[in-house]
């Protein structure tokens, strides 16, 4: 994966991707293929759905010339060529399962709906771990990593209250973001590290026994592909996915140039929720993230703060994040249902569906439908099977 800094990437929707014909395969080797990068995918995607259906169907029998009409440059199509070989596959299969890691596509289905939101959604994302932590509701918490007693107490408290209901979001810096992640491991819904470099490698080295925890018990994701070189840039597109992945940003302790308030100025361009952890109004720590007032932020004192902005969108609290309880009581399966809730349960009366196909079919936005589908849950109407299809209980 190349670092393409210069220019925005072009909106190709799921839907439009699918239209090409490129196979999982193929999208995971364009994005492991040196000086290949995100504009040039979108740029390869836009120049198949002019081509026409499935044009890219076959893109490993492509020779060099075929990529160049595509209007990359000669050493990018050479480069290609020798990705999209069945041993080069192979190597990465290989190595993919050598670090035991795995990877999701944009393409599939159990790409998570709030990150296909955003403006510049990743290809790929590698992981470790819990991938059902992604279909929770979200909250992200950012900070500095120079953290006083104050500001990790406050994180590992929120965090900790948080992830009874959410899924508790951080970039596994030191400071701030391993306070959220300790904290969040507490709870029932668990966290997620966003990492800037591979998922097979933990930065900085000293938050490596909270890694390995996160592996086993959390989620730990990645848009960079193994044996990445860690480099300053892919930060901010690390600070994309953490405010994507969430309804909105706490931010705990930022300096004025901390680069917590990337992540907070972008979740703030995605039209999620900015909340800010009161500091001291003279601490330099405190200045940047006490701007966020001015601009409309909420005040965060504990969780109950997320979780009356978020009422209407989180599940009770006396349910767990990952799977229903095996037993509902009779409230719940003679609970009346929405006109939204009802259009969606009459659709899968039919047939199971996906949830693009629910989309299509009830013209929800995502975000909509993830409420709707999860309050099916809760009441136990629906159950989501493995590629994210509903049926009806």
């Amino acid at each position: 994966m190349a670092e393409e800094k210069n220019g925005s990437v072009p909106a190709v929707t799921r839907s439009e991707a699918r239209q090409t014909g490129i196979t999982r395969e193929t999208l995971i080797a364009l994005h492991e293929t040196d000086g290949v990068g995100r504009i040039s995918i979108a740029t390869i995607l836009l120049h198949g759905l002019k081509k026409g259906k499935d044009s890219l169907k076959h893109a490993s029998h492509f020779m060099p010339m075929d990529w160049k009409d595509m209007g990359l440059h000669a050493s990018q199509a050479s480069a290609i060529v020798a990705s999209l070989t069945p041993e080069a596959a192979v190597r990465r299969a290989r190595r993919h399962e050598t670090r035991e890691m795995k990877v999701v596509t944009y393409l599939d289905e159990e790409y998570p709906d709030l990150l296909y939101q955003i403006n510049d959604p990743p290809w790929i994302l590698y992981y470790k771990g819990k991938w059902e932590l992604t279909s929770n509701p979200a909250i992200a918490i950012v900070g500095t990593r120079l953290a006083t007693g104050y500001g990790r107490k406050m994180t590992e408290d929120i965090a900790a209250g948080c992830a009874q209901r959410m899924t508790v979001v951080s970039g596994l810096a030191r400071g701030i973001d391993a306070a959220a992640h300790s904290g969040a491991l507490r709870g029932d819904y668990g966290t997620i590290a966003v990492l800037a470099g591979g998922v097979d490698v933990c930065y900085p080295p000293e938050n490596k026994s909270l890694y390995r925890e996160l592996a086993v018990h959390g989620l730990i994701i990645s848009e960079s592909p193994p044996d990445t070189i860690l480099k300053p840039g892919l930060f901010p597109l690390r600070n994309r996915i953490i405010a994507g992945l969430s309804f909105g940003v706490i931010v705990v302790e930022a300096a004025q140039r901390s680069g917590a308030l990337i992540t907070a100025d972008l979740a703030l361009g995605y039209n999620r929720d900015i909340f800010v952890v009161p500091g001291q109004v003279t601490s330099p720590r405190s200045k940047g993230a006490l701007e966020y007032f001015r601009k409309g932020a909420n005040p965060v004192l504990d969780e109950s703060d997320i979780f009356q902005a978020y009422s209407h969108r989180l599940p009770p609290r006396e349910l767990f994040a990952i799977s229903l309880p095996e037993t509902a009581s009779a409230d719940s399966e003679t609970a009346v249902l929405t006109p939204d809730e009802s259009r969606i349960y009459n659709i899968l009366l039919d047939q199971p569906c996906s949830r693009d196909d629910l989309t299509v079919q009830s013209g929800m936005t995502f975000g909509h439908l993830h409420s709707v589908l999860l309050s099916l849950q809760i009441k136990r109407r629906i159950h989501q099977q493995p590629g994210s299809v509903y049926h009806v209980l």
